[in-house]
């Protein structure tokens, strides 16, 4: 087969040798939308993780027989192209969700403990001025006993639900589907789970019904001190509402995710005064050497499933 992977830089160092034996691999680190079409004239296996594979582009790979996406979501397919022509679409799920839950509660636990205070503290020599052993700046409380609202309860969500439950907090949630429930953790509506939680965490897809869900009125609802945390996607936090109310509320947001990936210059959240109640990262929560390693060897997996389906 001619496999074509076209943005591999997404992988990092991950090897991706496997592919090397199913046949001739052509392999580029990026791929802009005015170039997809001309790589792909002779693939039979594109392999993607955000470059869109519309129409046209599957109109310029006569050869096109499968479309294998290096993610769970797969709205940079044109589905409905793709079964008109015949061209099969695979993607990978649950490939990350032992890292995702990881990044959340590192990213709690940054906030939460104000580590980049009491780290800045003691690399700039403050600390050694000291007349005691200890030195207490901003205070920070224990996670037992605290409310820990989850939007969204799939397999992550779950997973951050348990782990929580397990530091001795109490969690309730709320199901942007309503269609993910359990009786193991207390089911509540959206703004009752904002009012009374001390820490929030997002594990929802974007689609019309979790766009912009926490905008103004939803972040003023919150409790002061309270945590936010969204490892879901981008756009279900309003960034223009929250670069406003983050610095007269005071609450502490951690983002993985954006509307736009890379975050876009200028950006109302650069701006904010209060930079230490804003933890971001660049859309990296997935992305450990074992959930990397764990999607490449599934893609291969499908590539390998597909060919066998299509010799019989």
């Amino acid at each position: 087969m001619n496999i074509v992977l076209l943005d591999t830089l997404t992988y990092g160092d991950s090897s991706l040798a496997g592919f090397e034996n199913l046949g001739a691999v052509s392999v580029y680190a990026t791929t802009t939308a005015e170039e997809t079409a001309q790589r792909v004239v002779d693939a039979e296996v594109i392999v993607t993780n955000k470059v869109v594979i519309n129409d046209t582009v599957m109109e310029a790979a006569p050869k096109l027989k499968l479309i294998c996406v290096a993610a769970t979501g797969m709205n940079n397919i044109d589905h409905e192209a793709a079964a008109r022509r015949g061209i099969s679409v695979k993607n990978v799920a649950g490939y990350s969700t032992d890292a995702v839950v990881q990044h959340t509660f590192s990213m709690l636990f940054y906030l939460m403990g104000h580590s980049r205070y009491y780290d800045e503290y003691v690399k700039s020599g403050q600390w050694q001025k000291e007349a005691v052993f200890t030195h207490i700046g901003p205070s920070f409380s224990e996670l037992r006993g605290k409310t820990w609202g989850i939007i969204g309860l799939g397999e992550i969500g779950r997973s951050v639900a348990t782990i929580a439950k397990a530091f001795g907090a109490n969690v309730c949630y709320y199901s942007t589907s309503g269609k993910n429930q359990t009786s193991d953790f207390e089911k509540t509506t959206l703004s009752r789970l904002i009012e009374n939680s001390d820490i929030i965490s997002i594990h929802a897809p974007l689609n019309p019904s979790t766009e912009n869900l926490i905008s103004h009125s939803e972040l003023l609802q919150m409790k002061d001190g309270a945590v936010l945390l969204n490892l879901g996607r981008g756009g279900i936090v309003d960034e223009d509402a929250l670069s406003v109310i983050i610095d007269v509320k005071p609450i502490y947001v951690g983002l993985d995710v954006l509307v736009k990936e890379p975050m876009s210059t200028p950006h109302p959240l650069l701006a904010i005064k209060h930079h230490e109640r804003l933890y971001m990262t660049p859309h990296i929560a997935w992305t450990s050497v074992e959930a990397r390693e764990r999607l490449i060897a599934a893609t291969i997996e499908n590539i390998k499933t597909f060919s066998k389906s299509t010799v019989k």
